[in-house]
């Protein structure tokens, strides 16, 4: 027996060893990739180079690589939105790039992100250079930005995947009759959908009537842009997705003018080196992304600054998000603002918004910090794929807002959800017995229907809400509350219906804004930075080794679909209080 134990000390104290080892070992890597990752040289591009820009991934605002994930090879490639844009305007403004080669791949995009790459490649292409595009397979969203190329070419097996725009819900009334959920529901604006998967079985009219009008008018866009790039008509395009020519031959492609050719990689790289003066016999002398970033900037440098501060993910407080989600809106956002409040240096700042919404009390406190701040210098506001609801509710204090055709935005209205258990302790055989002191001691109390004066109560704190929502709105777009009302309901608009409506000023990228927040500092020399860039490799490294392991565990045992539906319902489960924000899924 003496000597089991002995053994078994031993294999364990081997095993603290090992693990130790691992980790010290894992360290010295990251720290030896962090080490060289700092010490990136200057990028000089040699005559006549071509920029490959890989559309392959997942395309976020500000990308963020996992040392982790990177570590055990099991990272989606991220690219950032702003860096493809930076990329493609180094890119145009060097003399010794030629060209951009698009190698078209499955990439996960939100609308306005491929509306701002697109508007830039057509810059690019207006600067006298060439765009070649090749695909073995076309998404929509990759044949969108393909569209714009001078020659465009399809694998002869190949597809160009427009089949249209399609949304679908999810809805768990049934489960819940199953297992004895009831849902009480409170909401403020008819159109506020994020509660119908609780209380319905299908949309309601109101929702089919918002999703028809953003889907179709997102769907013209696209097409009314491809039918002037490709030169063909919006009915062809119709007559091709409805027809589902997607499915069929690659031959269709050539005969509804949506590709130029019909080849192979090679072919295309080859056509590529042709236009940029490289000869045939050699390899394609090509730059990717990360390269021309580190090229000399072509960026003013004054010394009066316009600072960019992102805001991207669900509104959440960090105390409870407990690391699952990686972007987040949380009280950091807070003291960025107010610290730009005594930087002197800082003429104006846009507040970049690319979120669906969330926790009501925290949107306030952000608006509060937005408001004061523009009491003290301008703020302009850029709108992403999504700034709606809770987003909605950080924009509308800015001097000016700025959004894509096809961002997301409105959604103003709030909404609460609270489970009923009853049904699911009856089936299984709990019971419960309650004590208390005063007649709303218990309230929220899942184990029993909730009364009706607490139903009462609590709709009346939503709609205080919603009053202060709309107040909020009104005073920031100089207009009256029932204004605002008339546009609000929870109604998700595109950018294009809310210029219309009066929730935006102005159409246009970030560089709009930028451009609207210098028009509104006036006359100096100016120069961008980010307030809340990513952090630097080894910060990251350290902060996931700490902080993160239970999420960087779960990326290493879960592919990204099964992770985002993780994602999906840690964010659903912390959601505390009453909430302004857009469904989870939406699109």
């Amino acid at each position: 027996m003496k000597r089991f134990f002995l053994t078994l000390l031993a294999s364990t104290l081997g095993v603290f060893i090992a693990a130790g080892l691992l980790l010290f070992i894992g360290i010295g890597m990251l720290m030896s990739i962090a080490m060289s990752s700092t010490k990136q040289t200057v990028y000089e591009p040699k005559a006549n180079t071509i920029y490959k820009l890989d559309l392959q991934g997942s395309l976020v605002e500000q990308a963020q690589d996992n040392p982790l994930e990177l570590l055990f090879g099991n990272a989606e490639k991220q690219l950032g939105v702003s860096d493809v844009i930076k990329a493609i305007r180094n890119a145009r403004m060097n003399p010794n790039i030629s060209g951009i080669y698009l190698d078209a791949g499955n990439l996960s995009a939100g609308f306005a992100s491929l509306e701002s790459i697109r508007e830039e490649l057509k810059a690019f292409k207006a600067a006298d250079k060439f765009i070649v595009a090749y695909a073995d397979n076309y998404t929509q969203g990759t044949y969108y930005l393909a569209s714009v190329a001078d020659s465009l070419f399809l694998n002869p097996q190949g597809t160009v995947g427009l089949t249209g725009l399609a949304s679908q819900g999810l809805f768990f009334t049934g489960l819940g009759d199953k297992l004895g959920i009831h849902y009480e529901i409170f909401k403020a604006g008819k159109y506020k959908s994020a509660v119908e998967p609780y209380m319905l079985d299908k949309f309601s009219a109101e929702n089919r009537e918002q999703l028809t009008s953003l889907l179709n008018d997102i769907w013209y866009h696209w097409l009314e842009n491809i039918a002037k790039d490709r030169n063909t008509t919006t009915g062809d395009l119709n007559r091709y997705a409805n027809e589902g020519r997607a499915l069929g031959e690659a031959q269709n492609a050539l005969q509804f003018r949506l590709a130029d050719r019909l080849c192979y990689c090679f072919e295309a790289e080859n056509c590529a080196k042709r236009m940029a003066g490289q000869p045939d016999a050699e390899e394609m002398r090509c730059a990717s992304t990360s390269k021309l970033l580190s090229m000399n900037t072509y960026d003013s440098t004054g010394p009066d600054k316009i600072a960019v501060v992102y805001a991207e993910g669900t509104i959440m407080s960090d105390a409870n998000n407990e690391g699952y989600l990686e972007t987040l809106v949380s009280e950091d956002i807070i003291s960025d603002l107010r610290n730009l409040m005594k930087k002197d240096e800082v003429k104006a700042v846009v507040l970049r918004i690319n979120s669906p919404g969330g926790d009501a009390y925290l949107a306030e406190q952000i608006w509060k910090a937005v408001a004061d701040l523009k009491a003290v210098k301008p703020v302009v506001v850029s709108m992403g794929d999504y700034a709606a609801s809770g987003g909605y509710y950080i924009a509308c204090a800015a001097n000016k807002i700025v959004a894509e055709p096809t961002t997301l935005t409105g959604s103003i209205g709030v909404f609460g959800v609270m489970p009923n258990l009853a049904g699911t302790f009856q089936k299984i055989g709990i019971t419960s017995d309650m004590v208390k002191t005063n007649a709303f001691a218990d309230l929220g109390d899942l184990s029993r229907p909730m009364l009706p004066d607490e139903r009462l109560l609590i709709q009346r704190s939503v709609e205080r809400t919603y009053d202060l929502f709309l107040s909020r709105c009104a005073e920031g777009r100089g207009k009256s509350k029932a204004d605002i009302n008339a546009v609000a309901q929870g109604r998700v608009w595109t950018g294009s219906q809310a210029l219309e409506v009066g929730l935006v000023d102005r159409l246009g990228s970030m560089q709009t804004a930028i451009d609207e927040a210098m028009s509104l500092a006036g006359p100096g020399d100016y120069s961008v930075y980010t307030v809340n860039a990513p952090k630097d490799f080894w910060t990251e490294s350290m902060e996931l080794l700490m902080d993160d392991a239970q999420l960087s565990l779960s990326r290493l045992l879960m592919d990204d679909e099964t992770l985002r539906l993780y994602q999906a319902v840690h964010e659903a489960r912390s959601l505390r209080g009453i909430q302004a924000r857009m469904p989870f899924w939406y699109f």
